[in-house]
């Protein structure tokens, strides 16, 4: 069985967004827009560039009207037609490019500062567009929050505590905000520099069957295990969600594959979609291309994104080897088998087409070799394109490749619209110095307790993240958490991480877990009691951020000796604690086994050896009980493969 794109349930939209079927010679016009958008940034970004301001504003201009054209605002029952309004957005979009492009030697000076009326009326505009090209893409979380955000800077005189500041002219707020500081910020450069490209990137992936490739791989590989399916969506999702920009949108793709066969092998429908949520927003921390977020984290703390890559290889390892042990162990309770190898792709077919993880291999290549990302990304592109003709079946013709193209543009749109309106906050955060209250709050708390700060930090980061995707949450996140962790004497590599792995984990933590809703309706259960189930199967990689900062050599910090014996033993401990979570240790544990567990497996997250030590005694104690008071679910367990 080979599993290909057209026996998918394929949604008819990008991502999830409803978008209009727009037809004949608008249609048309449109669809030539959106492959002139790619082409136009991949020779900007490889050959000619332009002034930044210049560069972001057309980035913003080519989502806006790409957006306004085929997101409809309200009605969607007539999806091939654009309304009036839209045509007037789209106008207002060119206008204000056009105003910026002729202005932008005196803007660079006088917004923010001494802006004028007109400046003030193309920022305010321009804001608003943001706000509902946001609310049209990603619903009413984001854009509610800049609200409130931009509230929060005209009522700071009148707000007590730490909450006060001394307020801005509304001139002056629009014009910054609307400037280099704010939505031109480093979220929209991180946007036009790197997502575009990367999604150009998953679009040719999926166009020359790579895509494809990496599903049949992975139920070659894993659909044959016990509960094969389940482990077939925590290879697969991760492999496509790393190129992806989104959790829910990975979900949206891979999901209507995996959580069918899931239920079919006999997963509730809620562990099903659960399952898919997780692996999908695993995705977002897995390198090379960790979603979005990791070329946003490299701007912000100033360091290559080859570090970050490197670093972030053992989190990702120890969060899908957590969630691959909380499937393995509801699989063994409810004693599910896999998939029969009759209806498996066969492995010696797929190691001949081993060739199509050739542009991946070449990513990782160029980027250790020290070539930009832009070209690293650029360079995989055309790879995709060239081994895409080693056979008829993937062969990518100019059709292909225009839709390619333009379906690159298409699914951009959602995270330029995300990226533009976090730089909205970013900007309150900048002007008010917020961030720098919150930094203090930070600290204050670490003087007494560095954990107790890291708690708040966990605790904020994700409910800042709730309802947003993953490039907003940690954008808001870092920006104001970030620089207290540092302050507390945390190292800013690790203080990012910290926060970018708690941005992640909120697409599946109640009661806003967008990964986990998207999963649900999918599987066709009840949205929140998957988002419950979905939390609880990454609640090991909860613990993962904390080993960061008592165990660095997770972050490649260390000999080999360290890094070696940390990733044994953090592993052992989230084998430990999966165990703890789903009441099953060498067969069912009773709830004293469960607590000695959960301490052991909190005792292994410490790098000291001593705690190693510890923590290994208190397994063989909860193994011993077990022994002494045998209490297995089957005997059978034995005979199924692992």
């Amino acid at each position: 069985m080979t599993i290909s794109k057209g026996e998918r349930s394929v949604s008819n939209n990008e991502g999830g967004i409803i978008q209009r079927q727009l037809k004949g010679a608008v249609g048309g016009l449109f669809f030539l827009f959106a492959i002139c958008i790619t082409l136009l940034h991949l020779y900007l970004l490889n050959f000619a560039a332009i002034d930044p301001w210049l560069f972001r504003a057309m980035h913003l201009l080519c989502g806006s009207m790409l957006g306004f054209a085929l997101i409809p605002g309200w009605n969607q029952k007539n999806l091939g037609k654009i309304h009036l309004i839209d045509w007037l957005a789209i106008l207002a979009s060119a206008i204000i490019f056009i105003y910026i492009y002729y202005n932008i030697d005196q803007l660079i000076f006088r917004a923010g500062v001494t802006p004028t009326t007109m400046d003030f009326v193309i920022a305010i505009v321009g804001t608003l567009l943001v706000l509902e090209l946001t609310r049209r893409t990603s619903g009413w979380s984001l854009p509610i929050l800049s609200l409130i955000f931009i509230a929060y800077a005209f009522l700071g005189p009148y707000l007590p505590g730490i909450l006060q500041h001394n307020g801005y002219s509304i001139k002056r707020f629009f014009s910054y905000i609307y400037g280099l500081d704010g939505i031109f910020g480093v979220t929209i450069d991180v946007s036009s520099k790197y997502i575009l490209l990367f999604i150009a990137l998953g679009a040719f992936l999926q166009a020359s069957k790579v895509g494809d490739y990496f599903i049949n791989f992975s139920f070659s590989a894993a659909g044959g295990l016990r509960g094969g399916p389940a482990k077939v969506s925590l290879l697969a999702s991760g492999l496509m969600g790393m190129v992806s920009g989104t959790s829910a949108g990975n979900v949206v793709t891979t999901g209507s594959l995996t959580i069918p066969l899931m239920k079919r092998v006999g997963y509730k429908p809620q562990f099903a979609g659960a399952t898919e949520a997780a692996a999908s927003t695993g995705g977002q921390i897995l390198p090379p291309i960790m979603g979005a977020g990791a070329f946003l984290m490299a701007e912000m703390i100033g360091i290559s994104y080859k570090e970050i890559m490197i670093a972030a290889i053992i989190p990702a390892l120890l969060y899908f080897v957590s969630v691959y042990f909380m499937i393995d162990l509801e699989a063994i309770k409810m004693k599910l088998r896999g998939l029969k190898r009759s209806e498996l792709p066969k492995m010696k077919d797929l190691i001949k087409q081993a060739h199509l993880f050739i542009p991946i291999v070449v990513l990782i290549s160029a980027i250790l070799m020290n070539y930009s990302i832009i070209r690293s990304g650029t360079i995989a592109i055309l790879a995709c394109l060239v081994i895409s003709w080693f056979s008829k079946q993937t062969r990518m013709g100019w059709k292909k490749t225009a839709e390619a193209l333009a379906g690159a543009a298409r699914s951009v749109v959602q995270l330029i619209s995300i990226c533009a309106c976090a730089g909205i906050i970013v900007g309150v955060i900048a002007l008010t110095g917020i961030g720098g209250k919150f930094a203090n709050l930070l600290i204050t708390l670490g003087s007494s307790s560095q954990l107790l700060a890291l708690v708040a930090t966990m605790i904020l980061a994700i409910i800042l993240g709730m309802g947003m995707p993953t490039t907003a949450a940690y954008a808001i996140a870092g920006s104001v958490l970030a620089p207290g962790l540092i302050q507390v004497g945390i190292e800013p590599l690790f203080a990012h991480m910290f926060i970018f792995y708690f941005a992640v984990l909120s697409a599946i933590t109640p009661p806003v877990a967008v990964a986990a809703f998207a999963a649900g309706g999918i599987a066709g259960t009840d949205p929140f009691k998957t988002s419950l189930q979905a939390f609880k199967l990454g609640l090991a990689a909860f613990i993962v951020p904390y080993m960061f900062i008592y165990s660095p050599s997770i972050l490649m910090k260390g000999s080999f000796y360290e890094i070696a014996l940390t990733i044994l033993t953090s592993i052992i401990g989230i084998y430990l604690l999966a165990c703890a979570v789903q009441g099953y240790f060498f067969g069912k544990a009773r709830w004293v086994q469960r607590i000695v567990l959960l301490i052991a497996a909190l005792t292994l997250i410490n790098g000291s050896i001593f705690f190693d030590f510890i923590g290994i005694a208190l397994a063989l104690l909860a193994f011993l009980i077990n022994k002494m008071f045998p209490d297995h679910l089957s005997s059978q367990d034995n005979n199924v493969k692992f």
